[in-house]
């Protein structure tokens, strides 16, 4: 009796034992300290579980049972089985082995943006400020992550997060923006219509990480618009333009040579004229693909003339004149909620922008120039351009006005060949003669000889020359910059205003908008500096006739079925 005794209690210390172990185990992988009480409980469960094998072995040779050893062969084939199963689970969460078998590869990204993603130096976050999130949007972007650990991506609901949504000064739902190191760009808005681009992500990615900010150069020295605070400023647009990771400078090119590494020069509303050397040089710039915004104000003549004729814009010297917004602004502050279709005024929809004195533009065709207008004003009897400025009396004159709408802002690309258009620079340089040419000297009244003159004027042993001339001659040279590459099209932008910009009108309505959306489209952001080809679906749809659709159908639904029965019958026909 007491050895019966003995082995029940040993059979319920065994049952003890297990249970001492899992709960050792669960302590320590719930709070990840393997301390005190978790030791506690697992060494007292060990060794109970140890001496009750070591005992049951020793009453009835429990270890060298058939049925012990099939059931430790069972035990151990599902702990490698758990262990296998877990191994894999690592792998898989680890590394990323995914195929993509369609013929576009369009769930794979481009190997420019894997080569790009993996380089990271730097951590990478994109904020998508949307409600809602877009399973075919959120693979992409899991498609990013899975190749850097740098990169990150969060949705965030502006209306839930106002303040953050401020400092990214997000203005719709849907915009996307691209930080790191408090560097932030706009990547694109995404709506229904239009999903989450690779090609502009991976682009903004680039931009973002190579460090290169677009340069903005502001003309001066002719009266333009001050960039400091102060009267006549445009603080608030040059403060805007820095906002969006744009770095913008002064630019006197009569002291200073044009930059080679400006993407933008603005022209903010001269008052006085440039000097042929100025114009030539934003000449040369727009050739080898540059982009320019010119704002210039009417009773202003800068001599843009010239430059302007290549792009087959006029200004019109009389003045833009809206009678119907006479009682908001005054007659003289035309009213535009007409816009034309161009990246620059897509979103702004029947907004308002206006612009205090400013004069019409007219534009002609020219080849490889293509030409949008962008704010028009109402048509007459609303609007039109006033010839006599010094009336008191608005009345449109026929044969001296112009009738409306009016065209007050254009949009112009020229496409540009592959070859680069030197820049002729005329730089005064002394010459000294070397070899024996005879050169006339100033002071001789004798002409130059032609080529079929028998007998020169001047020779090797002239008295009236010499061989080292201390005069310098001023001669011309050509040369090339050799960092300012051609790009495929310059563009330009021409308005005729530039008040709209200045402090206290740039922040009202959509007059912003329209400075800036102008400035990020002339800085070609939108060109696509890596060659990521758009990934296009083939068309794989079958196109069936009713014959064929019908015969697909009672296939589906009734032939095969009853085949299938009728088979089946006739095993267990053969099989009885």
């Amino acid at each position: 009796m007491k050895t019966i005794a003995t082995r029940k209690l040993w059979k319920f210390l065994f049952w003890l034992g297990p249970f001492l172990v899992t709960a050792g185990l669960t302590v320590g992988f719930l709070t990840a300290r393997w301390g005190v009480v978790p030791l506690a409980l697992l060494i007292p469960g060990v060794v109970l579980v140890a001496a009750w094998v070591i005992i049951e072995s020793r009453n009835n040779n429990w270890l060298g049972q058939r049925s012990t050893q099939a059931g430790t062969n069972a035990l151990f084939a599902t702990l490698a089985v758990l262990a296998l199963l877990g191994l894999i689970n690592f792998l898989g969460a680890r590394y990323h082995l995914r195929t993509d078998l369609t013929e576009t590869q369009l769930f794979s990204l481009a190997p420019q943006t894997r080569e790009l993603v993996r380089t990271l130096k730097q951590p990478v976050k994109v904020w998508i400020f949307d409600v809602n999130q877009n399973p075919i949007d959120r693979d992409l972007l899991e498609n990013y992550r899975r190749q850097s650990s740098k990169f990150e991506f969060e949705y965030v609901d502006p209306q839930a997060k106002p303040g953050l949504a401020k400092q990214f000064g997000v203005k719709e739902a849907g915009e996307v923006y691209l930080e790191t190191n408090q560097q932030r760009k706009l990547v694109q808005v995404v709506n229904v219509q239009e999903r989450l681009s690779e090609i502009r992500l991976t682009n903004r990615l680039q931009q973002i990480t190579s460090g290169s900010s677009v340069k903005a150069y502001f003309l001066q020295g002719h009266g333009e618009s001050q960039l400091a605070a102060g009267e006549n400023s445009i603080s608030q647009a040059v403060k805007a333009l820095n906002d969006k990771s744009f770095t913008t400078e002064a630019l006197n090119l009569v002291q200073t040579q044009l930059p080679t590494d400006a993407n933008v020069i603005i022209v903010a509303g001269p008052k006085r004229a440039l000097f042929d050397t100025e114009v030539k040089a934003l000449q040369d710039y727009l050739n080898r693909g540059g982009n320019a915004l010119l704002m210039i104000d009417p009773d202003t003549d800068p001599k843009l003339e010239r430059l302007l004729n290549e792009w087959g814009v006029k200004l019109d010297n009389r003045l833009a004149v809206d009678v119907a917004g006479s009682e908001a602004l005054g007659p003289a502050v035309p009213i535009v909620t007409e816009y034309g279709k161009h990246p620059i005024t897509k979103d702004f929809g029947n907004g308002i922008s206006f612009y205090r004195l400013a004069r019409p533009l007219e534009t002609t065709p020219v080849n490889n120039v293509q030409a949008t207008p962008l704010l028009l004003t109402k048509p007459y009897p609303s609007t039109w351009a006033e010839s006599d400025q010094k009336s008191e009396k608005l009345e449109f004159n026929e044969g001296k006005d112009r009738k409306g709408p009016l065209t007050l802002g254009v949009a112009l690309t020229k496409k540009l060949s592959a070859t680069p258009t030197p820049i002729s620079t005329p730089t005064p340089t002394p010459t000294t003669p070397t070899s024996p040419t005879p050169t006339p000297t100033a002071t001789s009244p004798t002409p130059t000889p032609t080529a079929t003159s028998p007998t020169p004027t001047a020779t090797a042993t002239s008295p009236t020359q010499t061989a080292t001339s201390p005069t310098p001659t001023p001669t011309s040279t050509v040369t090339t910059s050799p960092t300012a590459p051609i790009s495929g099209e310059s563009r330009l932008v021409v308005i005729g205003n530039s008040d709209f910009t200045t402090d206290g009108l740039f922040e009202q309505q959509l007059n912003g908008d329209v400075f800036l959306n102008s400035v990020s489209w002339l800085s070609q952001q939108d060109q696509q500096p890596l060659s990521i080809r758009p990934k296009e679906q083939r068309n794989r749809r079958i196109n069936l006739t009713v014959a064929q659709t019908l015969l697909l159908r009672w296939s589906a639904l009734f032939i095969l079925p009853l085949v299938g029965f009728i088979g089946a019958g006739l095993l267990w026909w053969q099989r009885r």
